[in-house]
């Protein structure tokens, strides 16, 4: 799907491209690598991360081994829902890597403690999931009206303000809502738009 999207619209080069690798013991990302890049299409990719850290020792060795052919730009883990922050702590005090990706929105704001001061620190840029817990959030937030502050950072809905603000702090370079539909991409690209609440 992806690499037939970024085929129609003659775009596999000017991408950023990541993806994951999280194959478990026996499997070897090397494998998975070349796959993923044939299907996207795409010359290389920017960021390879070891997917909830899934066998992330063996994987993050081959992934810094790959990078230092200069294969890929970027190596990273990712975390979910708010999990394994201690041990993306550690990784990211101890071991070379470029990306974190973890649960961050209004309302799951525990790595503001540790995590992403520690990341802004390092110089290791945060990837923000699960920026609406899935949408989750939206059944608690849409009876209430948006605060007063949505309309001074331009914010019509509450997507744009959730987005808004989980892009706003200084550590995080970007959010990946998820979606499949077009008004609701159309709607998240909006919170890239105007002034931020952090």
């Amino acid at each position: 799907m992806i690499g037939a999207s970024f085929s129609a619209l003659d775009r596999q080069d000017d991408v950023f491209a990541a993806d994951k690798v999280w194959t478990p013991g026996g499997e070897d990302a090397a494998t998975q690598i070349p796959e993923s890049q044939r299907r996207w299409g795409v010359p290389r990719f920017d960021l390879l991360q070891v997917h909830n850290l899934v066998d992330w020792r063996r994987h993050l060795g081959a992934l810094l081994r790959i990078k230092a052919a200069g294969a890929i730009r970027y190596v990273g883990v990712t975390a979910y829902a708010g999990l394994r922050h201690e041990e993306v702590g550690r990784i990211t005090m101890t071991e070379p890597i470029d990306f974190i990706q973890l649960t961050y929105n209004i309302v799951d704001r525990d790595a503001e403690t540790r995590l992403l001061p520690m990341a802004q620190e390092r110089g290791v840029a945060v990837i923000a999931n699960r920026p609406f817990r899935e949408g989750v959030l939206f059944a608690g937030l849409a009876v209430r009206p948006l605060p007063d502050l949505a309309a001074s950072i331009g914010a019509a809905s509450w997507a744009e303000f959730m987005l808004n603000f989980a892009i706003s702090h200084p550590s995080i370079a970007c959010a990946i809502p998820a979606t499949r539909r077009v008004d609701h991409m159309t709607e998240n690209m909006r919170a890239l738009i105007g002034p931020q609440p952090y």
